[in-house]
């Protein structure tokens, strides 16, 4: 994702006239301010120092200090955070409704980056946050007067779960900073537009970009997805939550939301995609562009640590099917909650050797915050392992390995982790079920107990140097990929066309693979390759590459005919089966080269082959993608000279 290609797109494109309706005020994270530390009682697992557990006791100061600290990290730091909140309620309940002014007694911080904001209860309605736990713009330092100056394009890798907010939020001087944008200076306070005591009551903020999850969420009014004064943002996810008012998109360009419910929805851009949302829009793509399934086919909700009875536990829902709505049930017909004592609870300092030793003994695997550089793969190798992160902890390959692999073993379960190419080119990065199959081990995959990826987010480059063939290659069937980001940075550290290499986001060749909420960007041949029988996608979103230097070096030979580009999206030509919903394609081509795309989307001509409402953009730059799908749907380009606008744009129904 790039801040600069989004600022160029004409206005009118992204519904001004309903980002400049919204206001919803955050603030960016300020720096880091000393906050109390949370020691282990007896008896307490150690999570490591880089965890804070709050308690009700916490004064609402020095909760504010906790959450500034945590979330004041940038874009590509090291350090890692987790601030977690025991059942109990925080703030006061005073002005939470708009119905009188606010109290100065509110919860007030937001979610900075590798930042993770939970509750520990069984349900989100243990853990009570009057005020607001937000991420909002940042200054993206150009003048934008109808934008506020913000941005909310890079506002990545981050999460809040399991809470309930009644929502208010109050300015502060980060939110001062961010938004008052003078002639290239930052003098303080422009009248009308922020003041410290300005305050949105009844609405929550949360303005990110891919790889910022918001689950298992109540809140207890309006829900805005980009920040106050209209700045762009693109992509995101939320799912089994409740919004008693309304959600309000703004310029998210694609969202998706599943298993929830909501009052009501205001926005469009280009693909809002709704499964299993009680009070979601109506099917109505592309005039506005709503994908609306009631139910979401087969979906299993990400692991989750929790505090009950004066013990910590981890709750692994089961998979279910056909789901509609929030299931915030920890009854064993839900799923299955592990003592804390049947985990490994790992740190950085801790050898690969000792948690392959751990996971090899039956235990399951809590990774605290931190980034864990490992010469081999981390080894799930028994059926219904769980491999938990806190704060978003990150694998780093030393030696050419992949990060972490799973045997053919069925519902191992992997969530909240990052993982990061290393200077040594790997193969893989994440490897579910070997490529020839595990001996003995193949028949353990099950419809009824699928492995399950969720809130797993790689980087090829940007953090550091690092270089791929795929990313993240699926082996295995019966398999849920759910909020994925796979990215091959455009930004950051060791970027390059012959930098930062990287074939494929994810590569599917297991059957009955399912993902729900899918982010691949910006690699150099197709974004993903889906080989696999009886595929499902719900929600898809990819940028091309941008520094494509020339047409000879992304041409697709693989088949007969030589093809013009790759496409992002791929369907293996033996494919019989295969379903996907949702997807949106953009082009950024920013080498000043005439590059072509031939299709954003391709696959076999068959009638259990179906593709419904797709969207490619031309967002700048040069080039051109000339079909949607195959060889159908017009093309998207750089407007002729004379035409009224410089993006054209092209929504394709369906395909069989």
């Amino acid at each position: 994702m790039n801040t600069g290609a989004r600022t160029r797109i004409r206005r009118s494109a992204l519904g001004m006239a309903a980002l400049l309706a919204v206001s919803g005020v955050g603030f960016a994270a300020s720096a880091a301010q000393a906050s109390p530390l949370h020691l282990p009682k007896p008896g307490e697992p150690d999570f490591g120092p880089n965890v804070t557990i709050v308690d009700p006791s916490w004064s609402v100061a020095d909760i504010n200090k906790a959450l500034a600290a945590a979330g004041g990290e940038s874009e590509f730091s090291t350090n890692r955070h987790a601030v977690l909140f025991q059942p109990g309620t925080y703030g006061s309940a005073t002005g939470t409704d708009g119905s009188t002014q606010p109290t100065a007694d509110l919860v007030n911080g937001a979610v900075g980056y590798y930042d993770q904001v939970a509750g520990l209860g069984a349900s989100p309605d243990d853990v009570t946050i009057n005020g607001a736990i937000h991420s909002d713009g940042q200054a993206n330092h150009q003048a934008m007067p109808w934008a506020g100056g913000e941005t909310a394009l890079t506002n990545f890798w981050r999460s809040l779960s399991n809470v309930k907010i009644n929502p208010i939020q109050k300015a502060t001087e980060a939110d001062i900073q961010a938004n008052t944008y003078v002639d290239g200076e930052f003098p303080g306070v422009i009248p009308g537009v922020f003041t410290e005591g300005d305050a949105d009551a009844g609405q929550l903020t949360w303005a990110v970009s891919q790889a910022a999850p918001l689950r298992r969420v109540d809140v207890a009014g309006n829900l805005s997805l980009f920040p106050r004064f209209g700045g762009y943002s693109s992509g995101g996810y939320l799912a089994d939550s409740k919004v008693s008012g309304q959600v309000i998109s703004g310029s998210q360009q694609q969202w998706y939301t599943r298993d929830s419910s909501i009052g009501s929805w205001n926005g469009s851009v280009w693909n809002m995609v709704f499964s299993g949302v009680q009070g979601a829009p109506a099917q109505s793509f592309p005039t506005p562009p709503m994908t609306t399934l009631a139910t979401t086919p087969v979906t299993r909700d990400a692991p989750f640590l929790y505090y009950s009875g004066g013990q910590y536990r981890v709750f692994v829902p089961k998979a279910r099917a056909n789901t509609s709505g929030v299931n915030w049930s920890t009854d064993a017909s839900a799923g299955r909650s592990l003592p804390i004592s049947d985990a490994f609870i790992a740190k950085p300092s801790d050898s690969v050797q000792k948690i392959n030793s751990a996971l090899a003994q039956g235990k399951s695997l809590i990774l605290t915050p931190g980034v864990y550089r490992y010469a081999q793969p981390i080894e799930v190798k028994r059926a219904d392992t769980v491999v938990l992160g806190l704060g978003l902890p990150t694998l780093v390959p030393t030696r050419g390995n992949a990060a972490l692999t799973t045997a053919d073993v069925r519902g191992s379960v992997i969530s909240g982790i990052t993982v990061d190419a290393g200077a040594k080119k790997s193969a893989v990065l994440i490897q579910l079920g070997s490529r020839h199959g595990d001996s003995g081990r193949a028949h353990e995959s099950q419809a009824s107990d699928p492995a399950l990826l969720s809130d797993v987010f790689v980087r090829v480059g940007g953090a550091e140097a690092g270089s791929v063939d795929t990313a993240i290659e699926v082996n295995s069937s019966h398999v849920i990929l759910d909020d994925i980001w796979s990215w091959r940075a455009d930004h950051g550290t060791g970027v390059g066309w012959t930098q930062n290499t990287a074939n494929s986001g994810l590569v599917v060749n297991g059957d009955d693979v399912t993902a729900t909420g899918l982010f691949v960007e910006h690699y150099q041949k197709n974004q993903v390759v889906w080989n696999g029988e009886r595929g499902t996608t719900v929600f898809y979103q990819s940028e091309l590459p941008y520094d494509v230097p020339n047409q000879a070096a992304w041409t697709d030979r693989s088949g007969r005919t030589a093809r013009d580009g790759y496409a992002s999206y791929r369907v293996g030509d033996r494919v019989r089966t295969h379903t996907a919903y949702g997807l949106g394609v953009y082009s950024y081509f920013n080498q000043g080269v005439d590059i072509v795309e031939a299709s954003a989307i391709q696959g076999p001509t068959a009638p259990d082959v179906r593709f419904a409402d797709m969207v490619t953009r031309f967002l700048d730059g040069s080039g051109s993608i000339t079909h949607v799908i195959n060889d159908q749907g017009a093309a998207v380009r750089l407007a002729q000279p004379g035409e009224d606008a410089n993006v054209v744009e092209t929504s394709y129904l369906t395909s069989n």
